[in-house]
């Protein structure tokens, strides 16, 4: 039975986008069936990957509004383990769609659940903002894992993060926990990424992964090439550090 993960954070600039294609591909080349959603009408996730999103036929807008099955939308990529379910220029216009649809926080969910069982773990990358999308997002993950990034602002909008998850909790959703929060762009030769890591711990406690994702110039790089960076670079600190990252996740999740 697969498990789904929502990566989340309200706030913007985080490395939301870059944990979602790193982490995805280091558990799919660790022999996992994965599929990562491109839920963010900014499309990075699919142009991360190789894809231009003016150029999807078939993407996760499409599932949404009901113009076609799930599993019609998944693309290959450059892993063959990790299965992308695109975004589309459409996908900006998809919330205006939706809200007019009865039980619209489900839509992904139902979805999901005509093909979840062919994947052993489903990866979300969600907008930086609370959407109904984002809505979806929650509604149809088991947990949530948190980027958080070693900058002097990293707590600030938390709080409302982590209302969205109680409420999703109490109202659509009940079984949604937070798995981790993951510190990124850290930089080991600063006092103030330490200082932002004890904070984090602080609010979080166990919640916080071990693994720091260093800033590193390869895995900036690896996105215009459209390469997750265990492929483009498999040995620079970035590509190590999402691996350790990978094998801490299957390792909370009893899969190690």
């Amino acid at each position: 039975m697969s498990k789904i993960f929502a990566i989340s954070n309200q706030k913007g600039g985080v490395g939301k986008t870059t944990t979602s294609i790193n982490l995805s591909s280091a558990i799919a080349s660790m022999d996992k069936r994965v599929l990562l959603i491109d839920l963010d009408p900014q499309g990075n996730t699919t142009s991360g990957l190789g894809i231009n999103k003016s150029e999807v036929g078939c993407g996760i807008y499409h599932v949404l509004c009901s113009l076609n099955k799930i599993s019609d939308a998944f693309t290959v990529t450059c892993n063959k383990n990790l299965t992308l379910l695109p975004t589309s220029i459409e996908l900006a216009g998809a919330e205006v769609e939706l809200l007019s649809r009865s039980k619209r926080e489900y839509i992904l969910k139902n979805a999901l659940d005509e093909v979840k069982d062919r994947f052993d773990y489903v990866f979300i990358d969600c907008p930086p903002s609370l959407t109904v999308l984002t809505l979806n997002a929650l509604t149809a993950a088991d947990k949530v894992i948190v980027p958080i990034q070693c900058e002097f602002f990293a707590l600030e909008g938390l709080g409302q993060l982590m209302n969205t998850v109680k409420l999703v909790k109490q109202h659509l959703n009940p079984e949604l926990n937070v798995d981790g929060v993951v510190c990124t762009m850290f930089d080991s030769r600063t006092n103030l990424s330490s200082q932002v890591v004890a904070e984090v711990k602080k609010y979080f406690a166990s919640k916080v992964y071990n693994t720091a994702i260093p800033r590193n110039i390869r895995l900036a790089e690896a996105p215009s090439f459209g390469m997750p960076i265990d492929i483009f670079d498999k040995y620079c600190p970035g590509s190590l550090a999402y691996r350790s990252l990978a094998k801490e996740l299957l390792a909370r999740n009893g899969d190690a």
